[in-house]
């Protein structure tokens, strides 16, 4: 085994070769390739041939396995769940907005690994923003607009009963297993700055998705600051456009990007393997 490790030249972002992940992996080289990841970010694997055994396995590399608490697993299998649309689905494509995954979690996760297993020929990009960079390059009024804040986190725009995954007709159509509840409407508060546990870097934790406000700031300022920091945070110079490949196993850091779906393959099955790993000490 001859592990390569080529950045995608966007701010974003490595492909990993030379490893067949089906085989049990050396500590020395998952050192090597946690280290590639908190670097990178986005730590993509390529050309592998992973049952739902392998995916565990390798995502427990990166950390422990956590909870997915509005969706559903599948069969046998409780920390790996499905992203997966039918091709004659009619509903919105799912999560097409910048966000970090579960950020209203008192623990959000460290990293969300996704498996490829069906692909469209075209559409479905995964586009990654780089948050660190986000960070650094934040114009001065910017800058003194965020210092010092609590954000509001909470899911239940998205995943209360009434939300955009809610009890409707187009979402009762979904092949996904989205699973609402009250509980989406717990609120958590983070550092709209945060400090990553083993690089030190400082990052933007920030998104429409699950932000609701600021501590102390009325609707309306926080309303326009959210608007201004994704304008910012999503800038084409942050972001890395992930195309998708059958066999191909994508690591991200949910502190250090946001992620986002497209959508392009209408009439087209796709699915997806996930899960998600917990913000615990390797």
């Amino acid at each position: 085994m001859s592990l390569t490790v080529t950045p995608t030249g966007s701010s974003c972002g490595a492909v990993a070769t030379g490893i067949d992940l089906t085989e049990s992996v050396s500590p020395e080289i998952v050192s090597e390739l946690r280290s590639h990841w908190l670097e990178h970010k986005v730590l993509v694997f390529p050309r592998q041939n992973l049952s739902n055994d392998d995916l565990e396995r390798v995502s427990a590399y990166f950390g422990e396995l956590g909870d997915d608490p509005f969706f559903g697993h599948i069969e046998g299998h409780k920390h790996i769940c499905a992203i997966q649309r039918n091709a004659d689905e009619t509903a919105p494509v799912f999560a097409e907005i910048f966000h970090s995954d579960w950020s209203f979690m008192k623990t959000p996760p460290a990293a969300t690994a996704l498996y490829g297993i069906k692909i469209p020929p075209s559409g479905g990009d995964t586009l990654f923003a780089d948050q660190v960079a986000a960070y650094e390059q934040m114009p001065d009024e910017l800058r003194a607009r965020t210092e010092g804040l609590m954000a509001i986190h909470s899911a239940e725009l998205g995943y209360a009963p009434d939300g955009v995954y809610g009890d409707s007709e187009e979402n009762r159509q979904r092949s996904m297993k989205i699973v609402t509840s009250e509980k989406a409407r717990d609120k958590q508060e983070h550092p709209l700055v945060i400090t990553h546990r083993e690089t030190g870097n400082k990052a933007l934790f920030s998104s429409l998705a699950y932000i609701q406000g600021f501590v102390g700031m009325d609707k309306s300022e926080s309303d326009a600051l959210l608007i201004d920091l994704y304008n910012h945070q999503s800038k084409e110079e942050f972001v890395y456009r992930h195309k998708w490949e059958k066999g191909m196993l994508v690591i991200w850091d949910n502190r250090s990007v946001l992620h986002s779906a497209t959508g392009g393959y209408d009439g087209y099955d796709r699915l997806l393997h996930r899960t998600t790993i917990s913000d615990t000490v390797i």
